[in-house]
């Protein structure tokens, strides 16, 4: 007769223990281990998508596109939440900053959807193209020229290049000026962070960033959204800005650092594209892992497991984009047919200038430090044990000093000085560690975002 498994000997997220743990170090050491676990139990499994809040993922692409595009059974109002409303999802849990409800384009349905959503994607498509790649251009440039004369040849690019660089690209974008842009950047790189009164600091930016607009109106997506013909309330610009904000700054940093890294790693093949590195990102390490969570409006049977009816169905697009169904007919599909973007009626509404922004920093970075390289093995890089999203915990580089720095807004800013009297933004504003300043040169005022408007007018 066999004897029962000891508990102790049963390894951690095994089904034996109920719902596979989607979060912390085991969880982060080794993501595709967890996602192949999964895949056992079918096109869904059932997962702690955080402590005691219980959620079922959707590992299948086939099934992944069932839910995404079938919004009259499956619909976003987190407000349906069983656990939530009964009390079972503990009031301080990190699951709730991501899938608590708010009154944006993401969590609505219907013509409610229609209206925010319309909103949005009509002043995204007011963006000019070739004025989002200077503005990628120009914020690539400014960082670079931060890190890029430090005299030991070395950075850590997550914090001081991939991290800060959507940041300063939304504020250009939104049209703040220097003193809201750097309280919108410490108030979104606080909520990301766990910071407390974070939401607070970036709800007070937003608020003054559209007062101001409504006085002084200016060619910027704030001002687009406030007029568009949907008429939106102030308090309903503020949160599709909030969610412009948060799908479009981390994951964005996430796609950066992943690229680099694949591009400067032992496995790349030499003479590949850029373009060919970010979308093998988009493809097998998608920068939005765990996401998107659907309400099923009545019980509903996927695969075999039931589930009931307002409890949340979770879209694994880490997993669905590698299952093993669909690698093996991979190159029959459109290099675009992968879910990093979401599918259906809530699709990224911004997915080819988020790809645009993605291509044009690792092009920048690779074109200004010739020599670039990873100071590990790709293989050897470290993840953030976070189940919603797939990035880099840091991305250590090396590459030879640059004598001279760039001029302000295209090759380099104050030249004249040596290389150790130039600093970079502080990592109190989403631009990673201060450098020593050995050279005594006065140090930049303000925050990231002004300290960047600085260094475009050659202050």
């Amino acid at each position: 007769m066999q004897q029962p498994l000891d508990p102790q000997e049963i390894p951690p997220g095994c089904p034996a223990h109920g719902n596979v743990q989607m979060y912390g170090p085991s969880f982060g050491a080794d993501p595709d281990s967890h996602y192949a676990q999964l895949r056992s139990y079918g096109l869904s499994a059932p997962v702690d998508i955080a402590p005691d809040v219980q959620a079922e993922l959707v590992t299948s692409y086939d099934a992944a596109l069932y839910v995404l595009q079938n919004p009259a059974s499956f619909v976003r109002d987190s407000r349906r939440w069983n656990a939530l409303n009964e009390g079972r999802v503990p009031a301080d849990s990190p699951a709730l900053p991501m899938m608590g409800y708010r009154p944006n384009a993401l969590f609505s349905d219907g013509a409610a959807h229609a209206r925010l959503r319309r909103a949005v994607t009509d002043s995204l498509a007011t963006v000019n193209e070739h004025q989002l790649i200077r503005q990628t251009q120009q914020s690539a440039n400014y960082l670079i020229s931060q890190f890029s004369t430090d005299i030991r040849g070395q950075a850590e690019l997550m914090a001081e290049y991939a991290q800060p660089l959507p940041l300063l690209v939304f504020s250009d974008l939104f049209g703040c000026p220097p003193d809201i842009g750097d309280r919108v950047i410490a108030g979104i790189s606080g909520i990301f962070e766990g910071t407390p009164g974070a939401d607070e600091v970036l709800g007070g930016a937003l608020t003054e960033l559209i007062a101001l607009k409504r006085r002084r109106p200016t060619a910027d997506l704030t001002t687009r959204l406030m007029e568009h013909p949907a008429q939106l309330s102030d308090e309903e610009v503020l949160h599709q800005l909030v969610t412009l904000l948060s799908g479009g700054t981390a994951p964005l940093a996430a796609a950066i650092g992943t690229s680099s890294a694949l591009y400067l790693g032992e496995d790349w093949q030499e003479g590949l594209p850029v373009e060919d590195a970010v979308s093998q990102t988009l493809w097998n390490y998608a920068p939005i892992a765990n996401y998107a969570a659907h309400y099923p409006t009545h019980d509903v049977e996927l695969g075999g497991r039931l589930i009931r009816s307002n409890d949340p169905v979770l879209i694994s697009f880490a997993a669905a984009n590698t299952d093993p169904k669909l690698t093996e007919h991979r190159e029959q599909l459109s290099a675009k047919a992968h879910l990093a973007f979401g599918a259906g009626p809530h699709a990224c509404p911004a997915k080819d200038p988020a790809f645009m922004i993605a291509v044009t920093a690792v092009e920048a970075l690779l074109n200004q430090l010739l020599d670039v390289e990873l100071r590990v093995p790709f293989k050897a890089l470290t993840w953030a044990p976070s189940p919603w999203s797939r990035s880099l915990v840091t991305l250590p580089i090396r590459f030879t000093p640059r004598a001279v720095p760039q001029a302000a807004g295209s090759a380099g800013a104050k030249a004249g000085q040596t290389p150790q009297q130039q600093t970079t933004a502080s990592s109190s504003s989403g631009a990673g560690p201060s450098r020593t300043n050995a050279g005594g040169a006065p140090q930049p005022k303000g925050g990231l975002f002004s300290r960047f408007l600085a260094w475009t007018r050659g202050e």
